[in-house]
């Protein structure tokens, strides 16, 4: 996986996180920086993790699929990536606000929103992936997106998280159609 392709990967898995961030954002009474840190590192350290579980489970069957292999990762992205597409277009514009976020809530919000990195991370088991590498640049991106999301929250609204959904569903898309190109037609 080429250096640009694991970008991608990363911020198109942070972008999620980025849309909550934005609305964790938007529910506070002008959050500071440090909560926006403190947020950026509690969905950063889960999302760097997510994967991880995702490719142990999915090396446990890689042998057993390793022809198919790219047929899965490209199903298991563009299934995502639409997921997150379809969810960027329907998500009620009104949600009742918190009075504050607890650290459990954000756990909580963060593996949420990192369900998505444990199933790449299973798609990444079938490919010859540094998945330490992966896992660290999705945390970092993670990390910061979060962090601006948060930030930009306050003013910005929830408009924007909804767009960066959407474009990181198409990211998705984008890479699982690179993975069965290039395992079907340039093979």
């Amino acid at each position: 996986m080429s250096l640009i392709a694991i970008m991608v990967l990363a911020f198109s898995m942070s972008a999620d996180a980025f849309a909550a961030a934005l609305g964790k954002g938007t529910e506070l009474d002008h959050p500071r920086l440090s909560e926006a840190v403190r947020t950026g590192l509690v969905f950063g350290t889960i999302e760097a993790i997510t994967p991880l579980i995702g490719w142990v489970g999915g090396l446990a069957a890689s042998a057993y699929i390793t022809a198919i292999d790219h047929w899965i990762a490209f199903g298991l992205l563009f299934a995502i990536g639409t997921k997150m597409i379809w969810d960027s277009v329907r998500r009620a514009e009104t949600a009742e606000k918190p009075k504050r976020h607890s650290y459990f809530v954000l756990v909580i919000t963060a593996i949420g929103t990192s369900i998505d990195a444990m199933v790449v991370g299973i798609t990444l088991a079938f490919l010859d992936v540094n998945i330490i590498g992966v896992a660290l640049a999705i945390g970092a991106a993670t990390f910061m997106m979060t962090t601006l999301g948060v930030m930009i929250g306050r003013v910005a609204g929830k408009t924007l998280g909804r767009t960066a959904e959407a474009l990181g569903g198409i990211g998705l898309i984008v890479i699982g159609t690179a993975i069965l190109i290039e395992h079907t037609m340039l093979s």
